[in-house]
């Protein structure tokens, strides 16, 4: 499932410059974003900390919503490409692990993109209206649906598929939505590689285990 956001973007020139120049904005508009939300944000702001002229900032982007709709639509690219790869015929054993794993490297390295997309959840998404349509609802029962076959084949345990899908997008999120609170827990400045490498083995069996499915 794709957010698109091409409408509110300028015409960008090709080529590896105009790639180096738009990962440096993005980067920069995630941390403004993670900072000072949608409304606290000047595309000012973030030119200052690209390191660019503002104008710049306005050539890649027609405005500040273009380039915010472009953080969110990162962030959910990656989510949603990861999850569309699970099928009926894998199993489970294998794919949910690679998933989880995949979800915690997210939150290791892309923390400030998953705070963007948790501030404009409990702001109550406004600037999500449209990527939450029934195409959305119709992917999400896609993803459930997958859930149920594995159990009607003996694969895993009668759970509730939306929950349990629920319980793999916050258990894994929770690493970068609330690494303040992780690392005061942990006495971190910083969470260690090694603090991941434990969330993503500790998950896997709780789930795993929960589902009963044997690794």
């Amino acid at each position: 499932m794709q957010f698109e956001v091409d409408a509110h973007r300028a015409d960008r020139p090709a080529g590896r410059i105009r790639q180096q120049n738009e990962k440096l904005i993005l980067e920069a508009a995630e941390q403004e974003f993670a900072r000072h939300g949608f409304k606290g944000t000047s595309m000012q702001q973030v030119a200052d900390r690209a390191g660019l002229p503002k104008a710049n900032i306005h050539y890649y982007f027609n405005n500040k919503l273009g380039l915010y709709y472009a953080v969110l639509a990162n962030i959910i690219d990656l989510w949603d490409s990861t999850f569309n790869e699970l099928s009926a015929d894998d199993d489970p054993a294998v794919v949910l692990p690679r998933y989880i794993a995949t979800k915690i490297e997210f939150s290791r390295k892309y923390p400030q993109a998953s705070r963007v997309f948790a501030m404009e959840i409990l702001s109550g998404g406004p600037h999500l209206s449209q990527y939450f349509q029934q195409d959305y609802r119709d992917w999400f029962r896609s993803r459930a649906a997958v859930f149920e076959q594995w159990i009607a084949a003996g694969k895993m345990k009668a759970v509730d598929p939306a929950h349990l899908i629920f319980l793999l997008w916050g258990a894994t999120q929770h690493y970068a939505d609330f690494a303040v609170q992780i690392e005061a827990a942990l006495g971190q400045q910083t969470l260690a590689p090694e603090v991941f490498d434990t969330a993503t083995e500790t998950l896997t069996e709780i789930i795993l285990t929960g589902c009963g499915i044997r690794r």
